[in-house]
């Protein structure tokens, strides 16, 4: 059985973020599916971030929501890009172990963005109070 890399997982996360273009991140979106079914074992604990990615890119794209960086942008499209990839570093059929490299791929990403996620999350509650009122 191959063994985890963690410099491998970030490698191609790095590989995949800087070759995208926002004709994958709309390619992407029309996955969430596809995405939401792969969640489990390790994923699980990061539900709420993957559907705050998609509510993300969703805003992006759309233009409703601008004060986020490219870098963030396409950090946030590989993280859900490597949860798709049939080629894994483990493939993620293997109980247990199997999405390891995936959720160490979200835990980077998480990590790069956390502060960008932040005041995404901050400018949905001031729209959703604005909205409400």
């Amino acid at each position: 059985m191959e063994e985890f890399d963690k410099e491998k997982a970030r490698k191609e996360f790095e590989k995949i973020a800087k070759n995208l273009s926002k004709e994958d991140i709309v390619e992407l979106l029309s996955k969430k599916e596809e995405v939401e079914s792969k969640i489990g074992g390790p994923l699980k604990k990061f539900v709420k971030e993957i559907e705050l990615f998609f509510s993300l890119l969703k805003d992006f794209i759309s233009g409703e929501y601008k004060e986020v960086p490219w870098f963030t942008i396409t950090a946030i499209a590989a993280a859900l890009i490597y949860l798709l990839s049939p080629i894994d570093l483990i493939p993620d059929f293997i109980p247990i172990i199997g999405l390891s490299d995936d959720a160490f791929v979200f835990y980077i990403c998480l990590t790069l963005v956390e502060e960008d996620l932040e005041k995404y999350k901050r400018w949905k509650e001031e729209r959703a109070k604005k909205s409400s009122s």
